[in-house]
């Protein structure tokens, strides 16, 4: 778990050094001229925002899951390496869609956002599938209720894409639903 912590705290931390002033930053900017440019910058706040709560929920799913896990074997770790490698992949669609905000980098982020999603899916559907990594007394319901929550984030981001091709804003905007959901059906 120390690794995909690890590369987790790595990815948020690449999201925030991408924060970015326009030009030359603030150097010998006057108060008038920084507190434009702050303002000026307000989609890369939200996109900070977004990606950060997709990886810290992603990672909060992440810890839940593994604390069930007993045992472990190549191919959980292969696909834990998969989710990992698309949980640092995350800082270039959000940096593509505060640059832009359009259809195609608004339909890229949230089909990255799916990738994320899927693997994740993948990998508790693996591990619990038959109790396959887990302790024989797991509990069918739970492990139900939990596969259909982990399609969750998968489903919205998808949905949002969708959404794009109507309003871009919109799209954007349903992401909200996912900290909803979260939080209401667990």
């Amino acid at each position: 778990m120390m690794f995909s912590d690890g590369v987790m705290a790595i990815a948020i931390t690449l999201l925030a050094l991408e924060i970015r002033l326009p030009g030359n930053g603030a150097a010998d900017l006057s108060d008038p001229q920084l507190l434009t440019a702050l303002r000026t910058i307000a989609p890369q706040y939200i996109g900070y925002i977004i990606s950060f709560l997709v990886i810290g929920l992603s990672w909060m799913g992440h810890h839940r899951n593994f604390r069930m896990i007993k045992r472990y074997d190549t191919r959980l770790m292969f696909l834990n390496i998969l989710y990992l490698m698309s949980i640092a992949f995350i800082p270039f669609p959000t940096r593509v869609l505060i640059e832009n905000g359009n259809l195609v980098s608004t339909v890229f982020y949230a089909l990255s956002m799916v990738v994320v999603g899927l693997l994740s899916s993948l990998l508790f559907f693996y591990a619990f599938h038959n109790n396959r990594l887990t302790g024989p007394l797991m509990d069918e319901n739970v492990i139900h209720r939990r596969q259909l929550q982990s399609l969750l984030t998968p489903g919205v981001f998808l949905l949002s894409a969708g959404i794009a091709f109507i309003n871009t804003d919109l799209a954007k905007y349903s992401w909200t639903l996912l900290t909803l959901l979260v939080y209401t059906l667990r």
